[in-house]
């Protein structure tokens, strides 16, 4: 569990909600509970700061760390795709981003194709990405950011040959690597369920801290999809697709453990003075 990734958890899933400020001796013992020590806490807000995720201001001894404008943009980005709602009928149409940057912008051609591939482009080509959703206004805010305007062109277009959508949406992802994934979270994360809610039925009293824990983990194994999971139209998705069952366990699991979670989180975080 990398200090890092799980720093966007927390503040994603709960800091966000809270004025998206914490107190670094609040943040240190939430991460605490997952068996993450101070100087690797510290190590990795550093690391944050330095990449523009965070920022930080000094009240007398005390230090607080709240979102930046750009981490607040990906935390509801991503929120926005974890707690998705069901979509329409696909209207046929393909985003394509094409790109031609040259070699001694190498760095930022990579981070390029990083971030197409986390919005859920699929690679066509080497230089050539496509998803099935309108993603157009995102790659013009992405492209503006890194100055590289002048070589990437965006284009919303329908498609005439010679694959059919599906054999298209095989060519550019790996639905069974993805199905693959689904089905490892299903079996990881079934059971634990099944036990919560017979634990919940019997009336047996459950921690808050056992609560906050295990959702954070539910979230954080949840989020890794964002990474791989195009978010495909019904009309593109395979026959077999463990996707709908995943996310209605991760939707029960999170609605059964989010009470104690949040109560617990209120136990240790303290509200930064006003600025």
């Amino acid at each position: 569990m990398k200090p890092q990734s799980m720093l966007f958890t927390i503040y994603g899933e709960y800091v966000r909600h809270y004025g998206s400020e914490i107190w670094i001796g609040s943040l240190t013992k939430l991460m605490g509970e997952f068996g993450l020590s101070e100087p690797a806490v510290r190590a990795a807000i550093s690391r944050m700061l330095r990449q523009g995720w965070l920022e930080s201001r000094k009240v007398g001894n005390r230090s607080y760390y709240s979102v930046s404008e750009r981490g607040k943009k990906r935390l509801e980005e991503a929120a926005a795709r974890i707690y998705k709602v069901e979509t329409g009928v696909w209207d046929g149409k393909w985003c394509i981003a094409s790109y031609n940057i040259p070699e001694e912008r190498r760095a930022l051609r990579d981070q390029l194709r990083k971030e197409l591939g986390w919005m859920g482009f699929g690679m066509l080509t080497t230089s050539t990405w496509i998803s099935p959703n309108n993603l157009a206004d995102h790659v013009k805010e992405l492209t503006e950011a890194y100055e590289i305007t002048e070589h990437v062109e965006i284009f919303m277009a329908e498609h005439f040959g010679w694959s059919d959508p599906k054999q298209l949406v095989q060519k550019c992802w790996n639905i069974e690597e993805i199905n693959e994934k689904y089905k490892g979270f299903i079996e990881a994360y079934r059971p634990q369920y099944e036990e919560m809610a017979e634990s919940l039925r019997q009336n047996r009293e459950v921690a808050d801290s056992y609560c906050f824990v295990e959702k954070t983990k539910l979230v954080h194994e949840y989020r890794k999809f964002l990474f791989i999971d195009p978010d495909l139209p019904q009309e593109l998705l395979p026959e077999v697709w463990l996707g709908k069952e995943a996310d209605q366990l991760f939707q029960d699991y999170y609605t059964m453990l989010n009470p104690g979670a949040v109560r617990f989180f209120e136990t240790v975080y303290e509200a930064a003075p006003q600025k």
